[in-house]
């Protein structure tokens, strides 16, 4: 398997506290990371995820049945999904932008895997209760004989461009709309095309434990259109 390079991971100042913490003082635990991170290049993925929403990351085992089981899964609804959305009557034919097709991905898995008994598949819900599209990670599977949870993230992106160095995945962790609630396995499957804009061939995926993934730590202070032209602040305007 090719190795994927380090991406960069965005976090908010808004991120909630782990359970049983300061519920008062979400900020201080996210800048008490960020500072015991500075002068490092990157970070695991774990401790971010573990320090921001008291949850652990869990390995994947090979040799463990559930383990097995769970990939075993995962595999084969990804083989069935690629082979049906290759299709020429495949509905992401419609489609014009790549960034448009991944919904056809995350659907087809989420069917087949929660057609099988032992499993149920959905969005996962966030910290308030709803289910959100948006936002790491896009699925939820349980193992119902077991009660282990694995999150499921799907991602598309052109053949050749694994050792690309441009940011392809983001973990933004906000109060409220965490979906990381559970310990559980995540696992991230990179789906390959060739490119063919409207008439993509996809080749192949690749599913990546990410439990040894690595993440650049990037924090940064944001703002939107309302804050930026505000009246008081716009010196001059044309034509």
């Amino acid at each position: 398997m090719a190795s994927f390079r380090p991406l960069i991971l965005l976090l908010w100042l808004s991120a909630p506290p782990a359970p049983g913490g300061d519920a008062a003082a979400p900020d201080e635990t996210l800048l008490e990371l960020i500072l015991e991170q500075s002068g490092r290049q990157e970070v695991a993925f774990r401790t971010v995820v573990e320090r921001v929403t008291g949850h652990r990351v869990l390995p994947i085992d090979p040799q463990a049945p559930v383990d097995q089981a769970i990939v075993e899964v995962v595999a084969g609804a990804m083989n069935l999904t690629l082979a049906t959305l290759n299709r020429d009557d495949s509905p992401l034919r419609r489609e014009r932008r790549i960034n448009e097709v991944s919904r056809y991905f995350e659907e087809s898995l989420e069917t087949i895997i929660e057609a099988h008994p032992d499993f149920e598949c959905a969005v996962p819900p966030t910290e308030n209760g709803q289910k959100q599209a948006s936002g790491y990670p896009d699925r939820r599977i349980l193992h119902v004989p077991s009660g282990r949870v694995c999150y499921l993230d799907p991602k598309l992106m052109e053949a050749g461009s694994e050792e690309s160095s441009l940011r392809t995945f983001y973990f933004t962790p906000k109060t409220g709309t965490n979906k990381i609630r559970e310990d559980a396995h995540h696992l991230l499957i990179g789906i390959s095309h060739d490119g063919e804009d409207g008439a993509w061939t996809f080749l192949s995926w690749k599913l990546v434990d990410l439990h040894q993934f690595r993440v650049r730590l990037k924090a940064e202070y944001q703002a939107g259109n309302r804050d930026l032209y505000r009246p008081e602040l716009i010196i001059r305007s044309g034509p």
